[in-house]
């Protein structure tokens, strides 16, 4: 059974083939800020295939958890990876704080699911394990968005107790509390 397990080494050639699906559907170009187009980015620029640098990124994105909060645009974020055993199925971040772009556009929690994984209900079950940890870290309310059109990802976000507030470009924009966080429906 799956479960958020934070980075690790030991599902390297997993998450390599998840970042490879990726690429394929068009993420990580150049112009690609998304949680996972950075990453794409990160790895390439590293060393896509090369064992050492997949450590450095692993050790990289738990280092983040514990990152000071800069004046720019980075904050503290809590990165958990959703597994079944050795099997990488997608990531989730929780951002300890909000910045005013984030609070504009990004919010508290970002999720992807590998594309080959989708629409077997892991986003719905990833967001509402991590809602209580986002709870933990001090995050009463979670500010979670998505774009205007993904239809799958706003019902993920509404199964979870996510309430409407408004939109703002492309994104919609929902609180979800964390407290007391049920399964989703």
């Amino acid at each position: 059974m799956p479960e958020l397990r934070p980075p690790t080494v030991a599902v390297r050639t997993s998450f390599m083939a998840a970042m490879a699906e990726f690429v394929a559907e068009g993420r990580g170009q150049p112009d690609d800020h998304s949680m996972v187009g950075t990453e794409i980015n990160w790895l390439h620029d590293n060393g896509w295939s090369d064992p050492a640098a997949f450590e450095l990124f692993v050790r990289w994105l738990r280092a983040q958890e514990k990152a000071e909060p800069t004046p720019s645009d980075h904050v503290p974020a809590t990165t958990l990876w959703w597994l079944d055993g050795t099997d990488y199925l997608g990531r989730i971040a929780i951002r300890h704080r909000l910045t005013p772009e984030l609070h504009e556009y990004y919010g508290h929690i970002g999720y992807d699911v590998r594309p080959t994984a989708r629409r077997r209900g892991h986003a719905s079950a990833m967001l509402a394990a991590a809602l209580p940890i986002a709870n933990r870290l001090g995050v009463a309310t979670a500010l979670v968005t998505c774009d205007h059109g993904n239809v799958g990802s706003r019902t993920v976000i509404e199964r979870n107790g996510g309430i409407f507030e408004d939109q703002r470009g492309d994104k919609l924009r929902f609180w979800v509390p964390t407290a007391d966080a049920r399964s989703p429906r």
